[in-house]
């Protein structure tokens, strides 16, 4: 401070309120540590996300109910209202999944993530 300059000089008042904007002494404010994930899935819930599954657990999932072959010639691809896409590379593929296995598929994979997560399945060449 220099030598020219006076202190400022607060009202009680004004003190009380920056102490309280600082939350310094008086009331303390404290709040228990919680976990990063449990924060984020608070937010999720919050916004209706929160029971919305991870394209790696719908991947590895898909993998698991077509086995390797059929999982090397499509994948899950977007969801949309509760529809899921399942990119496939041949059109031979398409007529086979979507005339023989379709009611099996999608039974699985609702009994997998739940009937309210998804309600369909459509297959797309692409």
């Amino acid at each position: 401070m220099a030598d020219d300059e006076k202190p400022a000089v607060f009202s009680k008042e004004a003190l009380r309120a920056i102490q309280e904007w600082r939350q310094l002494p008086g009331k303390r404010y404290q709040r228990e540590a919680t976990s990063l994930s449990s924060r984020v899935h608070e937010v999720l819930g919050g916004l209706g996300l929160g029971d919305q599954f991870t394209e790696q657990e719908l991947t590895e999932a898909w993998r698991d109910l077509v086995g390797d072959f059929l999982a090397s010639h499509s994948r899950p691809g977007s969801m949309h209202n509760d529809v899921l896409e399942i990119r496939l590379l041949q059109p031979s593929m398409l007529y086979m999944l979507e005339r023989e296995q379709k009611p099996l598929l999608l039974n699985k994979l609702q009994q997998r993530f739940g009937k309210e997560r998804i309600r369909d399945v459509k297959f797309r060449i692409g």
